[in-house]
Protein backbone atom coordinates (compact mmCIF):
# COMPACT_ATOMS: atom_id res chain seq x y z
CA UNK A 1 0.00 0.00 0.00
CA UNK A 2 1.37 3.45 -0.91
CA UNK A 3 1.18 6.75 0.86
CA UNK A 4 -2.33 7.68 -1.18
CA UNK A 5 -4.19 4.36 -0.22
CA UNK A 6 -4.64 6.30 3.31
CA UNK A 7 -4.89 10.17 2.19
CA UNK A 8 -8.45 11.36 1.11
CA UNK A 9 -8.65 11.34 -2.91
CA UNK A 10 -10.26 14.68 -2.76
CA UNK A 11 -7.57 16.04 -0.24
CA UNK A 12 -4.79 15.09 -2.83
CA UNK A 13 -7.07 16.54 -6.06
CA UNK A 14 -6.93 19.99 -4.06
CA UNK A 15 -3.24 19.54 -2.82
CA UNK A 16 -2.54 18.87 -6.24
CA UNK A 17 -4.23 21.74 -8.00
CA UNK A 18 -3.15 24.22 -5.38
CA UNK A 19 0.44 23.52 -7.17
CA UNK A 20 -1.46 24.31 -10.63
CA UNK A 21 -1.68 20.55 -12.15
CA UNK A 22 -3.93 20.39 -14.99
CA UNK A 23 -4.89 16.78 -15.03
CA UNK A 24 -6.09 17.43 -11.24
CA UNK A 25 -8.37 20.30 -12.15
CA UNK A 26 -10.00 17.64 -14.65
CA UNK A 27 -10.33 14.62 -12.26
CA UNK A 28 -11.92 16.89 -9.82
CA UNK A 29 -14.64 18.42 -12.76
CA UNK A 30 -14.91 15.02 -14.04
CA UNK A 31 -16.15 13.36 -10.63
CA UNK A 32 -18.61 16.10 -9.19
CA UNK A 33 -19.49 17.49 -12.45
CA UNK A 34 -22.69 15.45 -13.10
CA UNK A 35 -23.92 15.66 -9.88
CA UNK A 36 -24.11 19.10 -9.68
CA UNK A 37 -25.23 19.64 -12.75
CA UNK A 38 -28.49 17.51 -11.65
CA UNK A 39 -28.61 19.58 -8.76
CA UNK A 40 -28.67 23.09 -11.17
CA UNK A 41 -31.43 21.31 -13.75
CA UNK A 42 -33.20 20.95 -10.75
CA UNK A 43 -33.40 24.26 -9.36
CA UNK A 44 -33.69 26.62 -12.76
CA UNK A 45 -35.52 23.39 -15.26
CA UNK A 46 -33.41 24.93 -18.40
CA UNK A 47 -30.44 22.58 -19.30
CA UNK A 48 -28.32 25.37 -20.66
CA UNK A 49 -28.65 27.71 -18.02
CA UNK A 50 -28.09 24.79 -15.31
CA UNK A 51 -24.95 23.89 -17.31
CA UNK A 52 -24.30 27.83 -17.18
CA UNK A 53 -24.91 27.18 -13.32
CA UNK A 54 -22.43 24.21 -13.12
CA UNK A 55 -19.90 25.77 -14.62
CA UNK A 56 -20.21 28.63 -12.80
CA UNK A 57 -19.80 26.49 -9.49
CA UNK A 58 -16.49 25.59 -10.99
CA UNK A 59 -15.13 28.81 -11.74
CA UNK A 60 -16.08 29.99 -7.98
CA UNK A 61 -14.68 27.31 -6.26
CA UNK A 62 -10.98 27.03 -8.53
CA UNK A 63 -10.87 31.29 -8.34
CA UNK A 64 -10.89 30.52 -4.29
CA UNK A 65 -9.05 27.33 -4.22
CA UNK A 66 -5.57 29.18 -2.65
CA UNK A 67 -7.54 30.26 0.38
CA UNK A 68 -9.81 27.12 0.61
CA UNK A 69 -9.56 25.06 3.71
CA UNK A 70 -10.02 21.21 2.80
CA UNK A 71 -12.31 19.86 5.57
CA UNK A 72 -13.27 16.71 3.88
CA UNK A 73 -16.91 18.46 2.78
CA UNK A 74 -15.97 19.50 -0.58
CA UNK A 75 -19.12 18.35 -2.24
CA UNK A 76 -21.15 19.90 0.52
CA UNK A 77 -19.43 23.14 -0.92
CA UNK A 78 -19.96 22.56 -4.27
CA UNK A 79 -23.51 22.60 -3.35
CA UNK A 80 -23.50 25.50 -1.26
CA UNK A 81 -21.60 27.23 -4.15
CA UNK A 82 -24.42 26.22 -6.68
CA UNK A 83 -27.08 26.92 -4.57
CA UNK A 84 -26.71 30.26 -4.04
CA UNK A 85 -25.91 30.52 -7.74
CA UNK A 86 -29.55 29.36 -8.08
CA UNK A 87 -31.17 31.62 -5.62
CA UNK A 88 -29.40 34.49 -7.10
CA UNK A 89 -30.58 32.93 -10.82
CA UNK A 90 -34.02 32.98 -9.72
CA UNK A 91 -33.66 36.69 -8.17
CA UNK A 92 -32.67 37.50 -11.94
CA UNK A 93 -34.85 35.49 -14.12
CA UNK A 94 -38.33 34.89 -12.18
CA UNK A 95 -39.99 34.63 -15.39
CA UNK A 96 -38.52 31.83 -17.11
CA UNK A 97 -41.04 29.14 -18.46
CA UNK A 98 -40.73 25.74 -18.39
CA UNK A 99 -40.29 24.53 -21.59
CA UNK A 100 -41.10 21.23 -22.30
CA UNK A 101 -39.71 19.09 -25.61
CA UNK A 102 -42.01 16.63 -26.33
CA UNK A 103 -41.35 16.36 -30.20
CA UNK A 104 -37.71 15.14 -31.44
CA UNK A 105 -37.69 16.19 -35.08
CA UNK A 106 -40.95 15.36 -36.45
CA UNK A 107 -41.83 12.74 -34.65
CA UNK A 108 -45.27 12.30 -33.28
CA UNK A 109 -44.85 11.56 -28.85
CA UNK A 110 -46.63 8.27 -27.69
CA UNK A 111 -49.14 9.11 -25.13
CA UNK A 112 -47.15 7.47 -22.23
CA UNK A 113 -44.34 9.82 -23.45
CA UNK A 114 -46.87 12.63 -22.79
CA UNK A 115 -48.19 11.25 -19.83
CA UNK A 116 -44.54 11.58 -18.78
CA UNK A 117 -43.95 15.63 -20.05
CA UNK A 118 -47.43 16.36 -18.33
CA UNK A 119 -46.48 14.51 -15.14
CA UNK A 120 -43.17 16.41 -14.94
CA UNK A 121 -44.15 19.95 -15.23
CA UNK A 122 -47.03 19.80 -13.01
CA UNK A 123 -43.99 18.65 -10.52
CA UNK A 124 -41.70 21.69 -11.56
CA UNK A 125 -44.55 24.25 -10.97
CA UNK A 126 -45.11 22.40 -8.01
CA UNK A 127 -41.07 22.74 -6.94
CA UNK A 128 -41.18 26.06 -8.06
CA UNK A 129 -44.64 27.04 -6.08
CA UNK A 130 -42.89 25.44 -2.28
CA UNK A 131 -40.75 28.05 -0.79
CA UNK A 132 -36.79 28.05 -0.97
CA UNK A 133 -36.30 26.15 2.08
CA UNK A 134 -38.52 23.06 1.51
CA UNK A 135 -37.92 23.05 -2.24
CA UNK A 136 -33.92 22.96 -0.97
CA UNK A 137 -34.47 20.22 0.99
CA UNK A 138 -36.54 18.23 -1.13
CA UNK A 139 -34.59 18.32 -3.98
CA UNK A 140 -31.26 17.21 -2.03
CA UNK A 141 -33.10 14.50 -0.71
CA UNK A 142 -35.79 13.17 -3.60
CA UNK A 143 -33.73 14.33 -6.71
CA UNK A 144 -29.67 13.90 -5.51
CA UNK A 145 -30.36 10.95 -3.32
CA UNK A 146 -28.56 12.71 0.11
CA UNK A 147 -28.44 11.37 3.48
CA UNK A 148 -30.17 13.91 6.15
CA UNK A 149 -27.38 14.66 7.76
CA UNK A 150 -25.59 15.58 4.37
CA UNK A 151 -28.27 17.80 4.10
CA UNK A 152 -27.75 19.39 7.25
CA UNK A 153 -24.44 19.91 6.27
CA UNK A 154 -24.83 21.17 3.14
CA UNK A 155 -27.84 23.24 4.50
CA UNK A 156 -26.02 24.04 7.49
CA UNK A 157 -28.58 23.55 10.11
CA UNK A 158 -29.44 21.04 12.73
CA UNK A 159 -30.97 17.52 11.50
CA UNK A 160 -34.35 18.23 13.42
CA UNK A 161 -34.87 21.39 11.60
CA UNK A 162 -34.14 19.03 8.26
CA UNK A 163 -36.63 16.23 8.87
CA UNK A 164 -39.60 18.81 9.67
CA UNK A 165 -38.32 21.03 6.13
CA UNK A 166 -38.58 17.56 4.25
CA UNK A 167 -41.98 16.85 6.54
CA UNK A 168 -43.78 20.11 5.53
CA UNK A 169 -42.00 20.00 2.20
CA UNK A 170 -43.56 16.42 1.07
CA UNK A 171 -47.17 18.04 2.44
CA UNK A 172 -46.90 20.74 0.70
CA UNK A 173 -46.30 18.80 -2.75
CA UNK A 174 -49.20 16.41 -2.02
CA UNK A 175 -51.41 19.62 -1.74
CA UNK A 176 -49.76 21.23 -5.11
CA UNK A 177 -49.87 17.93 -7.01
CA UNK A 178 -53.31 16.93 -5.78
CA UNK A 179 -51.90 13.01 -4.60
CA UNK A 180 -51.98 11.45 -1.73
CA UNK A 181 -48.46 10.34 -2.03
CA UNK A 182 -46.35 11.74 -4.39
CA UNK A 183 -43.20 9.54 -3.38
CA UNK A 184 -44.39 6.05 -3.06
CA UNK A 185 -41.80 5.03 -1.11
CA UNK A 186 -39.97 6.12 1.63
CA UNK A 187 -35.83 5.97 1.38
CA UNK A 188 -35.40 5.21 5.42
CA UNK A 189 -31.56 3.80 4.16
CA UNK A 190 -30.49 7.56 3.98
CA UNK A 191 -32.47 8.77 7.04
CA UNK A 192 -29.03 9.54 8.96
Amino acid sequence: MGKEDFVDKDFLLIFKMKQGNEQAFDQFVRKYYEEILTYCRYHCLDTEYAEDLTQETFLKFFTNLSGYQYKGKTKNYLYTIAGNLCKNFYKKKKDILVEGKILEGNAVPHMGALDLVMDRIVIEEAMKALSEEFREVIILYYFQECKLSEIAGILRIGLPLVKYRLRQGKKQLEKLIGKEEPYETERTDRNV
